[in-house]
């Protein structure tokens, strides 16, 4: 599922590929380059902090490995939001009224701002960024955003 989810990354432009945590001896061999999550098993937040901190670009997407239907131009429609809005540290999609933390676009230099969060106890990426100037991306297809919860999840032909 992960090299899906680079494949659309690559197809959506992206520089470089790092793939957070995981099985790293799997996933090095797949080609990716890997890094250790700062707090394996603390969910999403501390996953894209260690991402923020070791990506060398400014705009940096943020994306479960396990979308079931990975789509480039979602990811390059995040991304492109965050780019043409400076001033917000990311750019999250929006679907049914709910922020899609685990498919967001950031700046780099937010992981300062969620690092401080997660110091002070908080755990979700709702929470650390509640305070934060987020863009809201509408319009992007809800199967892209959609991951794999449970096996039942996957297409038949994974």
């Amino acid at each position: 599922m992960a090299a899906r989810v680079a494949d659309a990354l690559r197809a959506a432009g992206a520089a470089e590929i790092l793939a957070i945590g995981g099985d790293a001896e799997a996933l090095a061999g797949l080609g990716f380059d890997v890094r250790p999550d700062g707090a394996p098993g603390d969910g999403p937040l501390p996953a894209t902090i260690t991402a923020l901190l070791a990506a060398r670009h400014e705009a940096v997407l943020v994306t479960s490995c396990d979308l079931v239907h990975p789509d480039p131009a979602a990811m390059a429609a995040s991304v492109g939001a965050r780019v043409e809005h400076p001033g917000a540290v990311g750019a999250v999609p929006v679907h049914d009224g709910h922020r899609q933390w685990t498919h967001a676009a950031w700046r780099s230099d937010a992981a300062r701002a969620l690092a401080a969060a997660y110091e002070r106890g908080d755990r979700s990426l709702k929470r650390a960024g509640a305070d934060l100037l987020i863009f809201e991306v509408e319009g992007i297809d809800p199967r892209a955003l959609r991951d794999a919860d449970v096996p039942g999840d996957l297409p038949e032909h994974l």
